[in-house]
């Protein structure tokens, strides 16, 4: 049976075509849904005539530069994962052009037994200069990398990515499962060294979860929001959410907006995560309380009642980080790794 059926419906609000989503909208932090609200772009206009017009209507943007394209056997049922024992993966990988997937998708039967053959995060602004122009999201998104998904039925494992995220079915239908971030106790995070794509993934398999092993999804699942999507509709997806996703028909499309308020300078808080493994993971635990303790105190306070024994001027990295001041903690930081 598959998983999340009786999910709660990700919340849909009403949002004209060309009107900017307003500033609570783009930093909410919770999922939403706008129908429709990109079924003027040409892609979808073609995607409404057919699978083939619209990957035509694509190839015309395509530059040859060569894609990397996953393909898993029909036996797995789409879902790109591990091994049966979790040293390498149930797919490869192999370097193509995008025209070419787009040939292979279309001789594929639909009623018959495919392998399942994707694309995924392939920049539209570096694969197929000129889209992202025909294709404007009326909002300004500081530092956005637009994206192009595309392939037959295939399901992405539950995964979280720390930008935010619009994404926009453009061609056949995708259905996302949502999770908020503090339910990662109860989807069974895989391995952070060996990954599909560079994020931890969930283990459990959303079309035939094994209870037994994975007794605690049974809350995640409480917890979970679904849609599906249209050609023309769009998902928000707050920092750090857990999403599963599966492309329902023989040809999907996606484009998909991440960004992030913060300047890069900052660096990503999974590189933080990391530099923890390395010199937090393996200490004795009262060390590792003591250390939650002043991560408690230092980062995760939601006051700065902490701070005002301190005169403001003299903060310094107690208080907001300036682009100036994280310059300065990152070449304290690489100082500190080159030892």
């Amino acid at each position: 049976m598959r998983a999340c059926q009786n999910a709660s419906a990700i919340r849909e609000i009403g949002l004209d075509s060309g009107t900017p989503p307003d500033e609570a909208l783009l930093t909410s932090d919770t999922p939403w849904v706008a129908r429709g609200y990109v079924s003027d772009w040409p892609v979808v206009r073609k995607a409404r005539e057919s699978a083939s017009s619209a990957l035509t209507y694509l190839s015309e943007f395509y530059n040859g530069r060569p894609v990397s394209a996953f393909l898993a056997e029909p036996q797995e049922k789409g879902r790109f994962f591990y091994n049966t024992n979790v040293t390498g993966f149930n797919y490869v990988q192999v370097n193509t052009k995008l025209d070419q997937v787009f040939e292979k998708l279309l001789s594929f039967d639909p009623a018959g037994s495919n392998p399942a053959l994707y694309v995924g995060s392939t920049q539209t602004s570096a694969w197929l200069p000129g889209f992202n122009e025909a294709h404007p999201i009326p909002c300004n998104l500081p530092g956005v990398m637009t994206s192009l998904w595309i392939g037959n039925e295939t399901r992405v494992a539950a995964h979280f990515d720390f930008p935010r995220n619009i994404a926009a079915c453009v061609l056949g239908e995708r259905r996302f499962t949502v999770f908020p971030p503090e339910q990662v106790d109860n989807l069974y995070v895989g391995p952070w060294d060996l990954t599909p794509a560079g994020q931890p993934i969930s283990m459990v398999d959303f079309h035939e979860p094994d209870y037994q092993t994975h007794s605690r999804f049974e809350e995640a699942e409480k917890h979970a929001q679904i849609t599906t999507l249209q050609p023309g509709d769009v998902i928000y997806i707050p920092n750090m959410w857990w999403h599963h996703v599966e492309a329902l028909d023989h040809v999907n499309g996606l484009i998909n907006f991440w960004w992030q308020e913060t300047s890069g300078v900052y660096g990503s808080p999974t590189e933080a995560l990391k530099h923890a493994f390395l010199s937090i993971r393996s200490l004795p635990l009262h060390q590792r309380k003591a250390m939650k303790a002043l991560f408690d105190h230092y980062i995760f306070a939601e006051d700065i009642d902490h701070l005002k024994h301190i005169p403001e001027s003299s903060w310094g990295r107690l208080g907001d980080v300036s682009d100036k001041l994280a310059r300065q903690l990152r070449a304290e930081l690489t100082n500190s790794l080159k030892r």
